[in-house]
């Protein structure tokens, strides 16, 4: 059960963002005069981007059953560290275009339904929701592959429950600021996902120590067990969430110190120039 908190927050994470952007071309299309004959081509166009993420999902599965015990640790760390690469990617794409967005969306529709290119819609919903259910596949399969693997019942208790979560999310977010404002759910879930970056990071780490592609330097630099064991039920979760380790490697010290380094300097605001900022002063006078 040490994943099924990761699997259920990237499911919940990863529908919720599917249903935004087909919420979005749904809105728009239904209230355009002319974008209601696009509506079938824009279901059509999920279909085929579910289809795409589950033949990704079957691919995966077969190259674990050919591979050799061996060649799947090889595989397996692969994933994991190529789902680490694409959350900090999708963070910080989310954060340069996160704001324009529906607005990005919307000229690509309007471009679609004046030249009456149909296919235009079906191609937008198909990329937008193939990025997305490839990107949950790759990250689903990284944790599958530490823990039961897919058939385990908790994993997809664990797809379920997230299904069921970015539903009502998604309801609650059409509220608007009644309840909570999308600003707030993107800045809380991109905190969380460079958390679950990090984890997915030191997993593949150790993964590298462990067929001795890496080194451990000091195998043990402190024990915290006393205060948190990573083997509890409250020290897994948070493991599973932060990386954390409760007798780590340097090795593991060291990445983690880069990686939040990096993260620090890739997601700080961008300096104000003195040039921008007297223009702005003498916009604002």
């Amino acid at each position: 059960m040490q994943n099924f908190s990761q699997i259920l927050f990237v499911m919940w994470r990863e529908t919720v963002e599917a249903m935004l952007v087909v919420g979005i071309l749904h809105a728009w299309l239904s209230h355009h005069p002319q974008g209601r004959f696009g509506l079938r081509y824009l279901w059509g166009g999920v279909a085929a981007g579910l289809v795409g993420a589950v033949l990704l999902g079957l691919g995966i599965e077969a190259m674990n059953s050919v591979l050799s015990d061996e060649g799947q640790e090889y595989f397996q760390t692969s994933l994991m560290l190529l789902a680490a690469g694409l959350i900090v990617q999708m963070v910080l794409w989310m954060r340069r275009n996160g704001r324009r967005l529906k607005r990005d969306m919307e000229e690509s529709l309007g471009h679609s339904v004046v030249q009456q290119r149909w296919w235009g819609v079906f191609g937008l919903a198909a990329i937008a929701v193939a990025r997305e259910g490839s990107e949950t596949v790759l990250f689903l399969s990284s944790l599958a592959s530490s823990g039961a693997g897919l058939a385990g019942g908790s994993f997809w208790l664990a797809l379920g429950l997230g299904v069921v979560l970015a539903g009502g999310t998604f309801y609650l977010l059409q509220l608007g600021g009644k309840v909570f404002s999308w600003a707030v759910f993107f800045r809380v879930t991109e905190v969380l996902l460079m958390l679950l970056a990090g984890s997915l990071l030191v997993s593949g780490v150790e993964k590298l120590i462990d067929v001795q592609l890496l080194p451990a330097l000091v195998r043990q630099v402190w024990d915290s067990s006393g205060l948190l064991d990573d083997g509890s039920v409250l020290g897994s979760v948070i493991a599973a969430f932060t990386g954390y380790r409760a007798r780590p490697s340097l090795t593991v010290v060291l990445t983690m110190a880069l990686y939040w380094l990096a993260m620090w300097r890739l997601t700080r605001p961008a300096p104000v120039s003195a040039k921008a900022s007297a223009s702005a002063g003498v916009a604002r006078a």
